[in-house]
């Protein structure tokens, strides 16, 4: 199963200064690499290079991150996003337009989650989401 990767993975693999408890994560990122499964939205891209200080580590991250090509969204993505972020904000759950979005494809293709952001887990309480976990890479 392909996999769509959320900013925070990306964030914490690509750091200079790794934490060790995010070796875990690492490690199942470096797999889903090698097993060609990974999936990066264009909104993802824009997220993990946004910010970044210095046009040195800016194009490099960039140039890293070109090996992952933009996955094709359609208007059904969209709309299914904006679906699920009314279904979870009719029942008290808030999120980003860009986690909703990341919902609809991976539910729409389906696609598991990889993240390390917990909202995720409070939407899988309404939306039909699939997390990839640690323990489940």
């Amino acid at each position: 199963m392909n996999v769509v990767v959320d900013t925070s993975v990306w964030s914490l693999a690509l750091r200079r200064n790794t934490p060790n408890d995010a070796i875990p994560i690492i490690n199942i990122l470096r797999d889903l690499i090698s097993d060609g499964r990974v999936v990066l939205l264009g909104v993802i891209r824009q997220e993990v290079l946004s910010g970044i200080r210095y046009t040195e580590q800016f194009v490099r991250l960039r140039d890293y991150l070109r090996a992952f090509p933009d996955l094709e969204l359609t208007s059904e993505d969209y709309e299914l996003a904006a679906e699920f972020f009314n279904t979870c904000r009719s029942k008290g759950v808030q999120g980003s337009n860009t986690d909703f979005l990341l919902c609809a494809v991976a539910h729409h293709r389906g696609y598991s989650i990889f993240t390390t952001d917990k909202d995720f887990e409070n939407f899988q309480l309404y939306i039909p989401v699939v997390l990839l976990g640690v323990s489940n890479g």
